[in-house]
C-alpha cells in the first residue's frame, strides 16, 4: 500500500470530508504542526472537486494559513461556489483543525479563480530561461535530519547550494499519495510542492532565523505534465521582519506557473 499525507475517513461528516494526517504531513519547524505542501494540496483536491466543470480548470490559488495547522487529530475540509459563471467562477474551501478547546476551528483557507479553457496552442508563450536537468541535481538527504515527516515523502533534487547568492533551484516530486488510494491530479502534485519556494529561496541560516510563510498565491498558465515540479525562487527581505518569496514553477517542458509567499522571519 502506498503511503500519503492523509486518510480519508468520512467522506459524508457534516463538517465536511473527514481526515486524518499521517506523519508525512509534519513539519520541519516542529512535529507538532502541519507542512503547507500538503495542506494546500487538500485544499486544491477540493477546490477542484466543488461542482467540478470538465470545461474549466483552476488558473490561481491563494492559500491562506490562519494559524499552526495541527498534525494531531481529525481534520475537515469543505468547499463552495462563491461565484458561477460561465466563464469564470470563483470557488472556496477551508480546513477544520482541532484548537485549544478541543473543539474544531478554521486552520486554513483557499480561494480559487476557475477559467473556461478553449485551444489557444497557437499563443503558447513562457520567456523563462528553463532549470537545468535533473542529472544536474544532487540529493542533499534531508529526510536523514528529521524522524519521519514532510521531507521524507518527497525525491528533491537540489539544482543550487542552499544560500548561495542567486535564485535556489530545485527539482522535486512527491512519492506518496495526497489522500490514500487516490491519484494526484497535476494541481495537486503542484501544490504539494509548491509551498518549498521559501525554503528553496532562502538566504538565511536556519540556525539564527526562522522564516515561516503565513500564504502562498500560485499562478498557473500551463497544467503541469509529468511527475517533477521544478521552482526556482528567491526571497527578499525588508527591514521590519517581514520577507516576500517570489518563484516561478516549471515541469519538464518549461515554466508552468509562478508562486508568490509572504514569510515572517524571526531570530531564534
Amino acid at each position: 500500500m502506498t503511503d500519503s499525507y492523509y486518510e480519508l475517513v468520512d467522506p459524508d461528516d457534516s463538517r465536511g470530508e473527514k481526515f486524518r494526517a499521517t506523519d508525512l504531513v509534519r513539519s520541519t519547524w516542529t512535529s507538532h504542526i502541519q507542512h503547507a505542501g500538503p495542506v494546500s494540496a487538500l485544499l486544491v483536491r477540493a477546490l477542484e472537486r466543488c461542482q467540478r466543470r470538465d470545461d474549466t480548470r483552476l488558473s490561481r490559488v491563494v492559500v491562506d494559513l490562519l494559524g499552526p495547522v495541527p498534525a494531531e487529530g481529525d481534520l475537515w475540509v469543505s468547499a463552495k461556489l462563491e461565484r458561477g459563471g460561465k466563464q469564470i467562477e470563483l470557488v472556496s474551501a477551508e480546513m477544520l483543525g482541532m484548537g485549544p478547546d478541543g473543539q474544531p476551528r478554521p486552520v486554513a483557507r483557499a480561494s480559487g479563480w476557475r477559467m473556461l479553457t478553449l485551444d489557444t496552442e497557437a499563443l503558447l508563450s513562457a520567456p523563462v530561461a528553463p532549470l537545468p536537468p535533473r542529472s544536474q541535481g544532487v540529493n542533499r538527504n534531508l529526510a536523514d535530519n528529521f524522524d519521519r515527516n514532510y521531507v521524507h515523502s518527497l525525491e528533491w533534487l537540489w539544482l543550487t547550494k542552499p544560500l548561495a547568492p542567486g535564485p535556489g533551484e530545485s527539482w522535486l516530486r512527491p512519492l506518496v499519495d495526497l489522500v490514500q488510494g487516490e491519484e494526484m491530479t497535476p494541481l495537486e502534485r503542484l501544490s504539494a510542492v509548491a509551498d518549498c519556494a521559501n525554503g528553496i529561496g532562502s538566504k538565511i541560516d536556519i540556525r539564527k532565523y526562522t522564516f515561516l510563510n503565513t500564504d502562498l498565491a500560485v499562478h498557473v498558465h500551463r497544467v503541469p505534465a509529468g511527475e517533477w515540479i521544478g521552482v526556482r525562487a528567491e526571497t527578499m527581505y525588508g527591514p521590519d521582519g517581514v520577507g516576500t518569496t517570489v518563484g516561478t514553477l516549471f515541469d519538464d517542458d518549461g515554466a508552468v506557473g509562478v508562486i508568490q509567499q509572504s514569510v515572517l522571519v524571526r531570530p531564534r
